[in-house]
C-alpha cells in the first residue's frame, strides 16, 4: 500500500490520526530544587553537562543531564554540552554504522527538551590543553615521568618523588616537546602534575596529566592518528571547566576524588574552582545502569528490553516521566534506587489525559449477530474527555462479524461495550454466532452479565510486545534480555493503527 492509500485509508476511517496536535510546552516543576551554594544574585549560573561519548545515555546519564539543565531555568546563566573524549583506548568514543554515540547523545537530549547553549569535543582542542601543559611546566608545576608504571606505584605508594620530579624547567620542556614528537611510545612517558605526595589517597599524589597512546592500534573516530599524546580528564575538565566559565559542577559522588585532583590545577594557574555538588549514585532495581554492561549485551542500543533513553523512548515513556523520575531523587549526597515500575507508573499518569481510547482485542474469534436493522455505537474518544467528540461505528442490517477475545467466549452470555447484548449459540464457520438478547446497559446490569470489549471486522491487526518473561520468568531486565528479551501475547486487533513515529507512544 502506498503512502497515499495509507493516507487516504486514515482519513476515511481515523481523521482524527492526521491531525496535528499542538501541545503547549510543560515547563518542568524546578521550584522544589534544592537550591545551589554560591549563586550570585542576578548573574544566574554556568553548568555543563559532560558526556563520555562511548557509549548512548542511559537512565542514570540522563540525571545529570536534567539536574544540571534544571538548576540553569531556575537561576538563568548557561548550559554547556561537552563532549568529554579524550581517551580512544579505554573508552573510545562509540562511532559505528549502527551508531554514532555523538548524535545519538543530541538526539536524546533534544528528546528531552534540553537546549544547549554552547557545544564542545574534547578532541578538536589539544592544542589548548597542549598550551597549558606547557605553561605547567614553564612554572614548574608539571615533569615528564620517564619512570617504568611499577616503579613509580612503588615510589608513589611510599610518598616519595620520582627522580624526575626535580628535573629543570628546560629538561622537562625538551622532552614534553620529543613526548609531543613522537619519540617515545605507549606507557614509556607521561607528564605529571606536581601534588602533595602524603596525600592520604595514594592515586592524588603527582597524578598523569598528559599519556602517550598508540594512536595507529587505538586511532581517535574524529581525529585519527594526529595526536599521540592525550590529556587525561582531570587535566582537560580543569581547563575547559575554567575556560567555559563554568560556576557549578554537579556530578556523582563518584567523581569526588577527582574534584581533589583537578584542584591543583586551580591552584597552580591561580584560578577559582567552580562550586561542585556531589550526589549519589543513581541505581536501577533488578537491573544495571553501568555502562559496561549495557554494551556487553550486544544488542541494539534502542532495544525497548535496555534502559537506555532509547529503548525508554521506544518503548513508550515521555521525557516528562523521566524528568519527574529525576527531579523527585533530586541532588541528595546518598545513593538512590529507582524501579521501572515507578517509571512506568509516572508515565501512564502523565499519558492517561492525552491518549485516546481505543478498544483491544487479544486472541480474536469473529462472533457472528444477527441485526435487524442499522444501528449506531458511538464511543467517546476519550471518556474523560467529551469534547473530543465520539467515534461512531454503523453496523447492520443484517448478519454481521466483530472480533472478541477468545477467553471472553467462557461467559455464554455478554455485553459488548456501548452496543447489545448477546448469548452464543455456536461454533459456526470460522467463529461463532450470537443471538441478540437486549440492547439496556440496565439488562445487562439485572442480568449481571460482563461487559467485553469487540471490535469491528474490519479492525487493524497488531502484535504485542513485551520486554519481559512469560508468565513463570522472573521480571528481571537482564534475564530477560538472555532469554531473547521479547515475547509475544499472539496476533491481536485494535480498532486504530500502531503510531510509528519517533518520540510518539505506541499504542
Amino acid at each position: 500500500m502506498s503512502l497515499e492509500e495509507q493516507r487516504a485509508l486514515l482519513a476515511s476511517r481515523w481523521p482524527e490520526l492526521l491531525e496535528e496536535k499542538k501541545r503547549e510546552e510543560k515547563r518542568p516543576d524546578i521550584e522544589s530544587l534544592q537550591p545551589l551554594p554560591g549563586v550570585e544574585e542576578g548573574r544566574g549560573v554556568v553548568v555543563r553537562f559532560a558526556p563520555n561519548p562511548d557509549f548512548v545515555l542511559h537512565l542514570g546519564s540522563a540525571r545529570p543531564a536534567i539536574l544540571n539543565y534544571a538548576y540553569k531555568l531556575k537561576y538563568g546563566g548557561k548550559f554547556i554540552l561537552r563532549f568529554e573524549d579524550t581517551d580512544p583506548k579505554i573508552k573510545r568514543p562509540l562511532v559505528t554504522e549502527e551508531v554514532n554515540a555523538y548524535g545519538a547523545i543530541r538526539e536524546d537530549l533534544k528528546w528531552l527538551g534540553i537546549k544547549w547553549d554552547e557545544e564542545y569535543i574534547q578532541s578538536s582542542r589539544i592544542e589548548i590543553y597542549y598550551n597549558y601543559a606547557k605553561k605547567l611546566i614553564e612554572i614548574g608545576k608539571a615533569y615528564v615521568d620517564l619512570c617504568r608504571p611499577e616503579e613509580w606505584r612503588g615510589l608513589r605508594n611510599a610518598g616519595r618523588a620520582c627522580p624526575h620530579r626535580e628535573q629543570s624547567v628546560e629538561d622537562n620542556l625538551e622532552l614534553w616537546d620529543r613526548m609531543l614528537a613522537g619519540e617515545f611510545g605507549e606507557g614509556e612517558a607521561v607528564l605529571r602534575i606536581k601534588t602533595d605526595l602524603s596525600h592520604p589517597d595514594p592515586s592524588v599524589r603527582d597524578w598523569v596529566a598528559f599519556r602517550v597512546i598508540d594512536v595507529e592500534r587505538s586511532p581517535h573516530p574524529l581525529t585519527g592518528s594526529k595526536y599521540k599524546v592525550w590529556p587525561t580528564y582531570n587535566f582537560a575538565v580543569s581547563i575547559d571547566d575554567h575556560l567555559m566559565g563554568v560556576t557549578h559542577v554537579l556530578r556523582a559522588q563518584e567523581h569526588s576524588v577527582n574534584t581533589v585532583k583537578q584542584s591543583y590545577i586551580f591552584r597552580h594557574l591561580g584560578w577559582k574552582q567552580p562550586t561542585t555538588i556531589h550526589f549519589g549514585r543513581l541505581k536501577i532495581e533488578g537491573g544495571s545502569l553501568s555502562k559496561s554492561k549495557l554494551k556487553a549485551l550486544k544488542i541494539r542500543h534502542d532495544d525497548v528490553s535496555l534502559p537506555t533513553l532509547a529503548g525508554l523512548r521506544n518503548r513508550g515513556i515521555l521525557a516528562e516521566a523521566i524528568w519527574e523520575l529525576i527531579l523527585s531523587v533530586g541532588i541528595k549526597p546518598s545513593d538512590s534506587t529507582v524501579s521501572l515500575s515507578n517509571l512506568f507508573a509516572i508515565n501512564r499518569k502523565i499519558l492517561d489525559s492525552r491518549a485516546n481510547r481505543y478498544m483491544f482485542v487479544v486472541e480474536p474469534v469473529k462472533l457472528y449477530i444477527e441485526l435487524e436493522e442499522m444501528v449506531q455505537v458511538p464511543l467517546l474518544i476519550h471518556p474523560s474527555f467529551p469534547e473530543r467528540g465520539k467515534r461512531i461505528y454503523k453496523l447492520g442490517p443484517g448478519k454481521i462479524a466483530v472480533y472478541i477475545s477468545k477467553r471472553d467466549l467462557a461467559n455464554k452470555s455478554f455485553r459488548l461495550m456501548e452496543f447489545v447484548n448477546v448469548e452464543v449459540q455456536a461454533q459456526s464457520g470460522d467463529g461463532y454466532s450470537a443471538k441478540v438478547i437486549g440492547r439496556s446497559i440496565d439488562e445487562a446490569r439485572r442480568m449481571r452479565l460482563p461487559i467485553v470489549q469487540w471490535t469491528p471486522e474490519n479492525a487493524l491487526k497488531a502484535v504485542v510486545v513485551k520486554p519481559w518473561p512469560p508468565p513463570g520468568g522472573t521480571p528481571h531486565i537482564r534475564r530477560a534480555i538472555g532469554r531473547a528479551a521479547l515475547w509475544s501475547l499472539d496476533w491481536a486487533h485494535v480498532s486504530t493503527p500502531t503510531h510509528t513515529r519517533r518520540g510518539r507512544r505506541r499504542r
